[in-house]
Formats: structure tokens, C-alpha cells, sequence
């Protein structure tokens, strides 16, 4: 037996975690995290909510004795005890094996990420059983409720200050810290597109408290791009711990994001969708594992505490008739021209309170404090919230109705504008929140009603209102992200209806087509490569060397090229003119033979080339270069100048990139335009 634990132990003095060997496991412990988180978000929702709507439902609710009620919840709760049978012992393992192996060498980053591995995963444990109680209890004292009956209760002095003393607290919350203000999914995708990778996880809490403060007060927005925010500042925190290179960091940010949507969806398949088409931009084999388990783990996490209550009702609607793909595809004409109104107007309330606008107004609201435009904001939000209750919140509960067709057509016209003005009045004055899910409350209600005005002229050839809801729904998703395989499987994941797959695919394409086309044709155009090189100056990017002087010994020279950065200089010739450029590559002929090290000179060496003008273009640089097959070329430089310039193709190669990175930093990579704030 001691024998056995010998060589057990030698054996774990002989592991080794590279980080493609451990980016799976951080991505399911980042999924149980953004589960957790997403599991405290709806909680703190509800929280707020409750406290909108006062006390006197839980003091009801005491009054009739209904105490065995919350006995009820915590019963049926789903406690998921094998979570912790599992988990807690392999955890456990993971870090005695950590304690036994020895330190030293390779065997330290060994021992620290098991450690802090199973350190994560003994945490996640520990809060998901008290996020399940504290579910159960919300579902009981004030989470239950019905929104649009209880909307119809609500004084209107609340519905008008609720949402505004909510905008004035969020506000207030954010006015010190700037970097958090945005919608959540443009900063992750800035993030990953830049290469830098971070997102700071106290930025993550705060959104999260914030736009629980937004929703549950009444504010238009939604919880998906504040959990995807929280979701990547968690991995990015635990990636940048672990060691993880860039790349492997950006794999999982987006796994965070991903199981953040998949937590608050119950999605996990859209979820890992959205993870690569959204966030990554990318789909490759490498990245899939991480990505699926951080969407497992978070959706069977949010399961727990949630529920596993649908989001969508389960309607089995279908493709009536061939011709209906028609009306499908003009759906999502109006859902990209839905989506691209929401774009511009959200960003035109955006520059509005922040004094970009013309007018008296908007200067002077730019003066006032962010308490003072977010309460204003949710102050014109709770006044639309009076004429149309889908205002109010998230809308959830409005796309239900929609999809079974229990809304008119004069209701879902004017939910649908209203809500599209209520959202970028709550996220552009200063509240805090996503896009997402308001775009998915009123792409159902445009939906529903093109419904609506097709079924009545064609009922014998076209399905009912709640189709178009369903599909519409999908649409906006995949214009506002131009992203149409979310757009896809988000709707069919939550639908459960194989059949209203292939109107998802006609109307999803065509919006997030049309909606890319707009934005693009509005949007300053990035310069391409030839571009950048055309309108780039030789001197803006080459460097300034001593030249070299045509009698200067092998030795010396050798020395000279070896601690070069570029390792070529530029060389004179014996009348003190620059002659061409001599490389380490020009070397290799003679550096095995001693005998003729002084018998050479700089000038034996170098080869002659064409001299650059310092105004000529790069573009005419780069062709020279390759007419003389050369990686580098002199520069003219003044008379009497001590240095002489020289350019090298990495040279340009980096300045292109460079270019390029800081166009991805200032959002103008290929981003969803809904998202970026300008």
C-alpha cells in the first residue's frame, strides 16, 4: 500500500497543465459562475421589483397564513444534491493532490492552478444552495406576481416615480466610475477584438447591481448584456490568474459571456452560438469544448435556481402554405428597418443628453449631473409605461401573449414603438442595461402585428399572429447583433417547434442582411490595407540609423548587424553617399571562413539598391521591394544629416497592424452596431 501512494505521488510530481489542457475546465468553472451570477441578477431583480411594489403583498400574503406556501417552495426548490456529492469530493481531490506535489519548477503553475481550480469550484458550491433558498423565498414574497395585472393595480404617482427615483440611483451609483457605462456586449467584444482582454470584475458587480436597479424599478432594458458583461470580467480575472495567453483568454471571455446568455435564456446551444458568432467571430474546433461547457454548466446552474420553466410557451405553429415564406421574408425587411431605427435612435438620445445635439436643450442637460438625465429618463419611460404596460421592465411577459395571439393589433403597433422609445430613453440617458432582450420584446410585437394584417387578408394560407411574434422575435435578434445563426437557434431552442425553422432562416437572413447594409452604408468606411499604404508616407514610418561607413572592418560590422533591431543598416560608399544595405543574411558566406575577415569591408558586402524619397507613399515602397526581392530599402536623407533612413517590410507590417487594432478598440471592427456606444 505505501508502495502504491509512493509512486501515486511520484506520478503527481510528473503533471503538467498546459493551458490548452485546462481552458475546458476554467470554462465550465466560469459557466458555474455565470450561472450563479445570472441566479443572483433575476434575484435582485425581483428584489427591486418587490420593493416597487411595496410591502403590502407580503404582508397579505403573512395575513392569510400562507407561511405553508413558502414551506412549498422550499421543497419543490431543485436542490441538486449530486452537485455537491460530485463536485465537493473532486475538488477536494484536486487539492490534496496540489498539497502532496512537490514544489519546484513547472511543478509550481502545477500546483497553483489546481489550487485555485478547485478553490473556485468549492466557492461556486457554496453560494448555489443559498441562491436556491433565497429563489424559493423570492418566488413567495413579491417575485410571483403577474406583471400586466399587477401593472393595472399600480397608483400613478408610482408608476412615475418609480422608474425615475431608480434612474436617479443608478446614476448616482455610476456617476464616479465612467468605464461602466455602456450596454455590456460592446465592451466584451472590444475586449476580445483588441487583444487585451480585460474586464475588470469589480466593473461586472456593478453593472449587475445597476441594471438590476433599472429593471426592477420599471426601466426598459434588459438583463443579457449586463450578465455577459459579468460573466467575461469573472474569466477574464480567472483567466489572467491562471497564466492564460491571449488567445486562450479570449476563448474564455467568451465563454463567460456565452453562459451568461445560455443562464438567462436556459439556452445553452444559442448561448454557445452567440459565444462564437457574436463575441469570437470565429468557429474552430479548438474552441468548441470550453465554449459547450461553460454553456452546460451555466444553464444547469440557472436551472437550479430558476427553474426550468420555459421562457417561451411552447406553441406548435408551422409553415402553412409555400407562398407564406413571402410574407416571412418581408418580415425581415421590417425587422432589419426595425432594427437599424433602434440603432440610430439609440444613439441619438445617446449624443442628446450628452450635448452632441443641437438646440439649447441638449448642451444644457449635458451640464446637469447622471443622476439627474438617468432619473429624467426613467421619469419619460414611466410616462410611456401609462399608454402601453410593455414599457414597463423587460416586457417578458407581453411576448407570451403575443405568441398565443391574445394581443390586438392596436396594442401590439403601439408596444412596439413605445418600446423601442422607452428603451433608448432608459440605456441613453444614463441607466444601465442591455439591448437584447427590449429588441426581442419588440421585434414579437412588430411581428404580431404584420401577423395580424396577414392572417386577415390570407387566412387559408398563413399561420396565425403568434408565429410572426416568434419569428419576429428572432429577426430583431439577428439584425440588432447582424448575427442571424443566433437569431436562429435562439428562437428555436426556446420555441421547441422544429417546424418554424425554416420561416427563422428566411426572416433572420434577410434582416440581419438588411440591417448589416444600413449600418454599413451610414457608417465611416475602414481603410483597407491598400488605402492605409497609399496615404502613408515613407517617413512616417521608417526609422532614422547612423549609416554604416564603407570601410568598416567585417568584425565590427558583424557586431553592428547582430544588435541591430531590424538586422540590416544602411551603408555608405567610399564617397560618403548612401550606396545600399547590407543584412545578417549576407554573412553566411563568409562567416565560417576566418581567413578573409580582414580582408573584407562594409562596402565588399552591401548591395547596391534604389533610394526611397521620404515623401514617396508605402505602396511604392513595398513594390520597389519586391522588384529587387529585398526586405529593405534606404531613405534619402538631407545633406550633412548624421543618420540615414531606412525601411523594412515588418516596419509596414506593423504599422498595419496597428492600424487595425486601434480601428477594433474604437469600435469600428465589425461589431454589432446596436451595441457600440459612439
Amino acid at each position: 500500500m505505501s508502495r502504491l501512494l509512493h509512486d501515486l505521488l511520484q506520478a503527481s510530481n510528473r503533471l503538467r497543465l498546459p493551458g490548452p489542457s485546462v481552458l475546458p475546465v476554467a470554462g465550465a468553472v466560469v459557466g458555474l459562475y455565470s450561472g450563479l451570477a445570472a441566479g443572483i441578477f433575476a434575484n435582485l431583480i425581483g428584489l427591486m421589483s418587490g420593493i416597487t411594489f411595496g410591502a403590502a403583498e407580503l404582508t397579505h400574503t403573512l395575513r392569510r397564513g400562507q407561511l405553508r406556501t413558502l414551506m412549498e417552495a422550499f421543497s419543490s426548490a431543485r436542490w441538486h444534491p449530486e452537485y455537491a456529492i460530485v463536485g465537493a469530493p473532486l475538488a477536494l481531490g484536486a487539492l490534496v493532490i496540489a498539497h502532496f506535489i512537490q514544489p519546484g519548477g513547472p511543478r509550481d503553475e502545477v500546483k497553483r492552478r489546481l489550487r485555485l481550480l478547485s478553490l473556485l469550484a468549492l466557492g461556486g458550491l457554496s453560494l448555489y444552495y443559498p441562491l436556491v433558498a433565497l429563489a424559493a423565498l423570492n418566488s413567495v414574497f413579491g417575485h410571483s406576481h403577474n406583471l400586466p395585472e399587477t401593472l393595472e393595480d399600480l397608483p400613478w404617482w408610482l408608476m412615475l416615480l418609480a422608474p425615475m427615483l431608480g434612474g436617479m440611483a443608478v446614476g448616482r451609483l455610476l456617476r464616479d466610475k465612467p468605464e461602466t457605462h455602456g450596454h455590456g456586449v460592446p465592451e466584451v467584444v472590444r475586449a476580445v477584438k483588441s487583444g487585451a482582454n480585460v474586464v475588470p470584475a469589480d466593473r461586472g458587480l456593478l453593472k449587475l447591481v445597476a441594471s438590476a436597479i433599472t429593471i426592477g424599478s420599471g426601466g426598459s432594458a434588459g438583463r443579457e448584456g449586463p450578465i455577459v458583461y459579468g460573466g467575461a470580467a469573472f474569466a477574464s480575472t480567472v483567466g489572467r490568474v491562471l497564466g492564460f495567453s491571449r488567445r486562450e483568454l479570449s476563448i474564455l471571455l467568451a465563454c463567460g459571456a456565452g453562459a451568461g446568455i445560455s443562464a438567462s435564456f436556459n439556452a445553452p446551444i444559442a448561448g454557445a452560438v452567440f459565444a462564437m458568432e457574436i463575441i469570437l467571430r470565429e468557429f474552430e474546433l479548438r474552441v468548441f469544448s470550453p465554449i459547450i461547457l461553460a454553456s452546460v454548466t451555466g444553464t444547469l446552474v440557472s436551472q437550479g435556481v430558476l427553474g426550468e420553466a420555459r421562457m417561451l410557451r411552447r406553441v406548435p405553429y408551422e409553415l402553412v402554405s409555400g407562398g407564406e415564406v413571402l410574407a416571412y421574408a418581408a418580415l425581415g425587411i421590417g425587422c432589419g428597418l426595425l432594427a437599424f431605427t433602434f440603432v440610430r435612435l439609440l444613439h441619438g438620445v445617446e449624443h442628446f443628453f450628452h450635448g452632441r445635439s443641437g438646440g439649447r436643450l441638449s448642451p444644457w442637460l449635458a451640464g446637469r449631473s447622471l443622476p439627474f438625465r438617468a432619473g429624467l429618463g426613467g421619469l419619460c419611460a414611466g410616462a410611456l409605461a401609462f399608454i402601453s404596460p410593455a414599457v414597463w421592465g423587460s416586457g417578458h411577459d407581453f411576448i407570451n401573449l403575443a405568441a398565443v395571439g391574445r394581443l390586438s393589433f392596436v396594442f401590439l403597433v403601439t408596444a412596439c414603438v413605445l418600446k423601442l422609445v422607452a428603451t433608448a430613453l432608459t440605456i441613453g440617458s444614463g441607466g444601465s442595461g442591455g439591448t437584447f432582450f427590449p429588441t426581442a420584446v419588440i421585434g414579437a410585437m412588430l411581428g404580431g402585428a404584420f401577423g395580424t394584417l396577414v392572417h386577415y387578408f390570407f387566412p387559408s394560407s398563413t399561420g396565425p399572429s403568434g408565429a410572426y411574434a416568434l419569428v419576429g422575435m428572432g429577426g430583431a435578434l439577428a439584425a440588432l447583433n447582424r448575427a442571424p445563426l443566433t437569431g436562429m437557434m435562439m428562437l428555436y431552442e426556446l420555441s421547441g417547434n422544429h417546424d418554424i425553422i425554416l420561416p427563422l432562416m428566411v426572416t433572420c437572413t434577410i434582416a440581419s442582411a438588411l440591417c448589416h447594409y444600413l449600418t454599413e452604408r451610414k457608417a465611416p468606411k475602414p481603410q483597407s490595407d491598400a488605402d492605409l499604404l497609399e496615404g502613408t508616407q515613407v517617413r512616417q514610418v521608417m526609422v532614422n540609423l547612423p549609416p554604416v561607413p564603407a570601410g568598416t572592418p567585417l568584425r565590427p560590422l558583424a557586431d553592428l548587424l547582430l544588435t541591430s533591431e531590424a538586422s540590416v543598416l544602411p551603408v555608405l560608399d567610399t564617397a560618403g553617399q548612401v550606396y545600399g544595405t547590407v543584412q545578417v543574411e549576407q554573412l553566411r558566406e563568409v562567416w565560417r571562413d576566418e581567413s578573409v575577415y580582414p580582408l573584407l569591408v562594409a562596402s565588399d558586402l552591401a548591395r547596391k539598391l534604389p533610394l526611397l524619397s521620404p515623401d514617396q507613399d508605402l505602396a511604392h515602397a513595398l513594390r520597389v521591394m519586391d522588384q529587387e526581392d529585398v526586405d529593405a530599402l534606404p531613405v534619402t536623407s538631407p545633406p550633412g544629416s548624421p543618420t540615414c533612413g531606412l525601411l523594412t517590410r515588418g516596419a509596414v507590417r506593423r504599422f498595419l497592424f496597428a492600424q487595425h487594432t486601434q480601428a477594433h478598440s474604437q469600435g469600428d471592427a465589425p461589431v454589432s452596431p446596436t451595441e457600440v456606444s459612439h
